[in-house]
C-alpha cells in the first residue's frame, strides 16, 4: 500500500481542484477520468516496470518525480497542444488560449488531427510489440505463435521490414501524405531512440537518461488515445489533464510496486499479455485512421490480455 499513498495524495489534491472549478459534477468527471487512463495503461505499466527494473535506483525515483511531472504537464497538456498547434498551423500561444477559453474549437482542432496522431503512436507502439514479438524468449506464452515469429526474427530486421510494409498499406489506403509522414515519423522516433540508448547502453539494457526517455515516449503514444478520447467525457482541457494526471500517477505506482516486488518474475507470463495488448492497441489505433472504434473495446482487450496471462501465470506456478 506504501507505494500508493503519494498517488491517493495527488488524487485527493486533484480531486478538490475539480470541485473548486466544476462542483461535485467536475469531481465526477475527474474520476472517471482517471479511471479510464488507468484502464488504458495498465499494460504500459508492465512493460515500464520490465524496463524500469534495468536502471539505477535514482532513476526509478526521477521516473516518479520527473517523470510525473512531464507524463501530467507535459504529455497530457503541452504535447497536445504542439501536436494541434502544428497540424492546425496556429502559434503556440493561440492555441493554448483556445484550450483554455474554447475548448470546443480546441477539440475540433485535436479531431482534424486524429489521424496523424493516430499513425504515428499505432507506428511506435507496433515496433515495440514487434520487437517483443520476433525476438529470442527465454519463456514462451504462446507457444506456436511465438516459436514462428521467432523463426522469423533471424532475419534481419524484420520488424522494420514488417511496419514498413504495414505503413505502405496504410498510406495507399489513407491516400494522405501527412499521415504517411505522421506514421514514418513514428517508425523513426523508435528507431533513433533504441539505436542512442543502445550506443548508451552495456548489454542492452536501457541507461537512465535514455531509458527515461523511452519510457516517456512510449507513456506518449499511450497517452493518445486517452486524450482524444477524454473530450467525449468532457470539453475542459484542466479537467482532463487533472483526470488523466492522477490516473498517470496511479499508473507510475503500479509500475514500481511491480518492480520492487519482482512480480514480472512471479507471474512469468504477465509481461506477454502486456505487449499482446500493445499490439492491438497498436493496430486499433491504425485502424481509426479509417473509422471510429470505441475506447472502451480498446481498454477491454488490453484488460483481458492481462487477465488471461495473469490467470495463465498463477495456474502455471500452482
Amino acid at each position: 500500500m506504501k507505494y500508493f499513498y503519494f498517488s491517493f495524495l495527488i488524487a485527493v489534491i486533484g480531486l478538490v481542484l475539480a470541485f473548486f472549478i466544476g462542483g461535485l459534477s467536475a469531481v465526477y468527471l475527474t474520476a472517471v477520468l482517471a479511471i479510464l487512463e488507468i484502464s488504458l495503461s495498465f499494460d504500459n505499466a508492465v512493460v515500464n516496470a520490465k524496463i524500469l527494473k534495468t536502471m539505477d535506483k535514482i532513476w526509478q525515483k526521477r521516473f516518479l518525480t520527473w517523470g510525473i511531472l512531464i507524463a501530467v504537464f507535459g504529455m497530457r497538456f503541452v504535447f497536445p497542444i504542439l501536436i494541434v498547434a502544428v497540424a492546425a498551423n496556429m502559434g503556440f500561444y493561440e492555441t493554448i488560449n483556445i484550450a483554455l477559453f474554447d475548448p470546443q474549437k480546441y477539440h475540433e482542432v485535436l479531431l482534424s488531427t486524429e489521424k496523424l496522431i493516430y499513425a504515428f503512436g499505432g507506428a511506435f507502439l507496433w515496433m515495440v510489440f514487434s520487437d517483443f514479438l520476433f525476438g529470442e524468449k527465454e519463456i514462451r506464452w504462446i507457444k506456436p505463435i511465438e516459436k514462428t515469429a521467432e523463426k522469423f526474427g533471424k532475419v534481419n530486421n524484420i520488424s522494420f521490414i514488417v511496419a514498413v510494409v504495414i505503413g505502405i498499406i496504410v498510406v495507399y489506403d489513407a491516400k494522405d501524405y501527412k499521415i504517411a509522414i505522421a506514421y514514418f515519423l513514428g517508425l523513426l522516433s523508435y528507431a533513433l531512440l533504441k539505436g542512442v540508448n543502445e550506443a548508451l547502453s552495456s548489454e542492452g539494457v536501457k541507461s537512465g537518461l535514455m531509458g527515461l526517455i523511452y519510457l516517456e515516449v512510449l507513456d506518449a503514444s499511450f497517452s493518445f488515445d486517452g486524450v482524444i478520447g477524454a473530450f467525449a467525457i468532457t470539453p475542459n482541457i484542466i479537467l482532463i489533464m487533472i483526470g488523466l494526471g492522477i490516473g498517470a500517477m496511479f499508473v507510475r505506482s503500479l509500475t514500481i510496486w511491480m518492480v520492487e516486488n519482482g512480480v514480472l518474475d512471479e507471474y512469468k507470463y504477465l509481461e506477454h499479455g502486456a505487449h499482446y495488448a500493445i499490439g492491438v492497441l497498436a493496430v486499433i489505433m491504425l485502424l481509426k485512421i479509417f473509422f471510429h472504434i470505441s475506447e472502451v473495446i480498446t481498454g477491454t482487450l488490453g484488460l483481458l490480455l492481462l487477465a488471461l496471462a495473469f490467470l495463465h501465470s498463477k495456474l502455471e506456478k500452482k
